[in-house]
């Protein structure tokens, strides 16, 4: 997805680019709670024939929530264009319904199968969906069916993998998925009643935070900005969001067997160092050479994108490290406190942006990006003393990857002057 965009920067412009925002826009703040978050429940039960009920559950949920906004799609098409003020998107509306079931329903069985330990199907359907949606990106670019293409490819990224995880779990789950029935689904329904009751709010009011900004940006900024933006987004979290997905999923399979053995805080541990180690470091070598590179790159129209990445590092880097340790609160179940971290996050978020609006249109999107590192530095804090991780071993955690991220640091002050000569 990263080496296409300096195809896709050619194929289509900042304007297509702000559509495509709006739309990413809408699709993951429905899509999120499309399942009620029934689906991250599912790793948790000791039993398959349980968590094969809360898989019934999240995809049922998905798509009741599905066809309830393909009827809102069909009969409200004018006042939702009206609302995000995007009247290119109109005749791709219908694409939301769609992309909200595939995106919803491939989440609940990537579940499953992390549950399974099955990573390897995991990132084989990444993989898929990756060079899918990129090759209908750059296919329908060709052909001029702008800003079709990015939306159509979009969507694919987001959800095509559903089918072969779908049909791996029918054909080697079957004793567990039998199970399913309307009493073990009720059952299962009031044993994890906290996950549509807190954990679809918090995650509801984590992804408006993210996402709303950006619809605020797109209406309300002059130019492209949203074009800009999502560019830097996407060329960021890409890379950023494989590693801390995969870990995530690694984390949540791990972490009930690491608190029942008294050892969570330990592997918790681990678990940042290495990405510490590992992350840190090329998120402050790409923050350094963003501008410069952005221009050569994607063409110096985009040079705009470069500036943002500069501003949008901080956030990057807290989300890296504190995102995949995030499920923690679900294994110790603290639903309640992850949703007042993530609707302080929602205000802070959207408090900035709308503060922007009337005071400073001209740096909407910085506003974004500061209250997206703050947000993300509070949720690194709350949820490392969560796990049990004291100050004084955060500190140690970084004093052990000092290295590595002084030679990243080095290497992209030297990168930085040389590609400025370059662009010369």
């Amino acid at each position: 997805m990263v080496l296409v965009l300096p195809i896709l920067t050619r194929l289509y412009t900042p304007e297509d680019f702000s559509v495509l925002a709006v739309y990413v826009s809408i699709l993951g703040i429905i899509s999120i709670a499309a399942c009620l978050r029934f689906e991250i429940a599912i790793p948790m039960p000791e039993r398959d024939e349980e968590a094969a009920s809360l898989l019934a559950l999240a995809l049922g949920s998905s798509a009741i929530i599905s066809t309830l906004a393909g009827i809102a799609v069909y009969l409200f098409p004018e006042q939702i264009v009206g609302l995000v003020e995007q009247p290119k998107l109109r005749p791709y509306l219908w694409l939301l319904p769609l992309g909200i079931w595939l995106a919803s329903s491939y989440s609940a069985t990537q579940y499953w199968a992390t549950r399974q330990k099955n990573f390897s199907g995991i990132a084989q359907t990444r993989l898929t969906q990756a060079i899918s949606g990129a090759g209908f990106q750059v296919g329908l670019g060709w052909i001029g069916a702008a800003p079709f293409g990015l939306l159509f490819g979009s969507m694919i990224n987001r959800g095509a993998g559903l089918f072969s995880l779908g049909f791996r779990a029918l054909k080697h789950d079957r004793p567990a998925l039998r199970a399913v029935s309307w009493p073990a689904m009720r059952r299962m329904f009031r044993e994890y009643d906290r996950f549509p009751k807190y954990s679809t709010f918090d995650s509801l009011a984590n992804t408006v935070g993210i996402q709303f900004p950006v619809i605020i940006i797109a209406a309300m900024a002059v130019g492209p900005e949203a074009g800009f933006l999502i560019l830097a987004m996407r060329a960021m979290q890409a890379p950023m969001g494989f590693i801390g997905g995969a870990v995530a999923q690694v984390y949540l399979s791990r972490a009930p067997e690491e608190l029942r053995a008294g050892n969570l805080s330990n592997f918790t541990v681990d678990v940042l160092e290495g990405l510490a180690k590992t992350g840190v470091g090329p998120l402050l070598f790409a923050g350094i050479v963003a501008p410069p590179v952005f221009a050569l790159v994607f063409g110096e129209e985009w040079l705009r994108a470069g500036d943002l990445v500069v501003w949008m590092t901080p956030w990057f880097i807290f989300q890296f490290l504190s995102s995949p340790i995030s499920m923690v609160m679900h294994v110790r179940n603290r639903q309640k406190a992850m949703l007042v971290v993530t609707v302080s996050g929602l205000v802070l978020r959207i408090g900035a942006v709308g503060f922007a609006v009337y005071q400073d249109q001209q740096h909407l999107s910085e506003y974004y990006a500061v209250s997206g590192a703050l947000f993300y530095l509070g949720c690194y804090w709350v949820f490392s003393r969560v796990a049990g991780i004291n100050p004084g071993e955060m500190i140690r955690i970084y004093g052990r990857a000092a290295v590595p991220l002084a030679i990243w640091v080095a290497l992209g002050i030297i990168s930085k002057f040389l590609f400025e000569y370059i662009r010369l």
